[in-house]
């Protein structure tokens, strides 16, 4: 099996503290074959948090230095924010990314991991408009590969039960995964949900399976780690769900290029 683990933080991201290296090195000694490096694109009050220059340089730095070891790959995680469409979209225009993830973060310029987010609003009405954020996102914007952590929100939640219950909300997320699906994107299993204490992974069982059943094909795994330590943390649970329900491919990408890797053999097939 080839695992690549396509959602790692490094210093460069204001969120992590492990150099480059160090998460390199962790990767290697525990046998990841693949890296993509996804550090935060948000924009903090009047400027973007990603020196993009000295982050490529690195990772091309680190490329070759460790290409008897492990595969990296350039990837950025993009904190979509409606407003930012031309300077984000001029951004990934500009600079040569193997993959860009994008991610709902913020909604009305307000944090969703901000209690700021929650107040005033019952569970129901936080919860919809976050993935009406989503899906009004999908239809703008469409720079991206993979969409990460679709209920992310249940992280930060403040309500005495934060899980996003599939049927509660079957209607918003059904369009959303067809909007995705329909614009030859995919999603991510992210399994930093078991860090967060939340015993599930990102977006949980259920809105996995219905991507699978509205015919999503597309998916890749990441740790969202923000340690070294935390490189590829629970994947076994991953694949556990994979083929549960039925996927027998996760995805990479190289060049803005989807390719599918057999789960249980080490063959690439190439979309």
């Amino acid at each position: 099996m080839k695992i690549v683990d396509n959602h790692v933080h490094t210093h460069f991201s204001s969120d992590a503290k492990d150099t480059m290296e160090d998460v390199i090195k962790r990767a290697v000694n525990i046998g990841v074959d693949c890296l993509t490096f996804t550090d935060h694109l948000e924009y903090n009050t009047d400027h973007f948090s990603l020196d993009i220059p000295k982050y490529t340089e690195q990772i091309s730095k680190y490329k070759e230095k460790y290409s008897d070891d492990i595969e990296l790959l350039t990837g950025i995680e993009v904190g979509y924010q409606s407003y930012l469409n031309k300077e984000i979209n001029k951004i990934l225009n500009s600079t040569k990314f193997d993959f860009v993830l994008c991610s709902t973060h913020t909604i009305d310029k307000i944090p969703v991991p901000h209690r700021e987010y929650f107040e005033g609003l019952s569970k129901e009405e936080a919860y919809r408009k976050y993935f009406e954020s989503i899906l009004q996102t999908n239809k703008e914007f469409k720079n991206y590969d993979i969409y990460g952590h679709l209920d992310y929100i249940n992280r930060y939640a403040i309500y005495e039960d934060n899980k996003v219950i599939y049927d509660d909300y079957r209607d918003i997320l059904d369009e959303v995964l067809k909007t995705i699906i329909d614009g030859g994107k995919g999603i991510e299993l992210n399994t930093s949900g078991y860090r967060y204490g939340l015993d599930a992974i990102h977006p949980n069982i259920d809105i996995v399976r219905r991507y699978k059943e509205l015919g999503g094909e597309i998916i890749t795994l990441g740790s969202d780690s923000h340690r070294a330590i935390d490189v590829c943390a629970d994947f076994d649970k991953s694949y556990e769900m994979l083929d549960y329900l039925g996927f027998r491919y996760v995805s990479i990408f190289k060049n803005r290029k989807c390719e599918f890797i057999p789960i249980y053999q080490n063959i690439y097939h190439t979309a």
